[in-house]
């Protein structure tokens, strides 16, 4: 047992985490393949590290700069693809499902992840946001950059968390137009199967 901060914008967080067991973590990891099995073997070794530090940047988790530089090189490699990531927790969340025998609630949420580059073309847009007024007393606004997650977690009824079901990552590709348009559409009136949450509640 040992204790970490974890940092949120109001300021830290305190809790006390057990070292990942090792064990449990390759029966959870062990229907992601990979199509080379040194991708899949430090595919194994930054979840550890991830999973031993909860909360911090990658460099400090890795410790040295040859992990980072392999945890960096394994993020950006274009054949490693979010499905295969995600597999094996899935089978896994499907088999303690199936486990407990009884009703599982599966919850839905979405979470803004933001960053602070400017360059959206690259990262992506979430929102635009006011930024104040320019000299000549103009709004000026500023667009938000970085990606959205809707996800899926199963619990009991109890709720002991089971896993994630379904996750889904997407950017927000228009923003011109939106504000004169909600005044002129009442929202309350666009139906259900339109609207992005439901969109996203049912995708697949």
């Amino acid at each position: 047992m040992r204790n970490i901060d974890i940092k949120y914008k109001g300021g830290t967080y305190p809790i006390s985490v057990n070292s990942i067991d090792t064990k449990w973590l390759n029966e959870e990891l062990a229907t992601c393949k990979f199509k080379d099995k040194r991708i899949e073997k430090r595919f194994k070794t930054l979840c550890e590290k991830l999973a031993n530090n909860i909360g911090t940047p990658i460099p400090f988790a890795c410790q040295d700069w040859a992990n980072t530089k392999a945890a960096y090189r394994f993020l950006s490699n274009n054949t490693v693809e979010e499905g295969q990531i995600l597999m094996g927790h899935f089978q896994s969340t499907k088999e303690r499902c199936t486990a407990t025998g009884s009703q599982i609630l599966v919850l839905q949420d979405t979470t803004e992840i933001s960053y602070q580059g400017s360059k959206t073309e690259q990262i992506g847009k979430i929102k635009v946001l006011p930024k104040g007024r320019d000299i000549f007393g103009q709004a000026v606004k500023f667009t938000q950059c970085g990606i959205l997650m809707h996800s899926s977690l199963a619990t009991t009824v109890e709720g002991l968390p089971l896993g994630l079901t379904a996750i889904k990552f997407w950017t927000r590709k228009k923003f011109k137009g939106r504000n004169s348009l909600d005044k002129k559409i009442n929202n309350t009136r666009v139906p259900i199967e339109l609207k992005e949450r439901y969109l996203l509640q049912n995708w697949g």
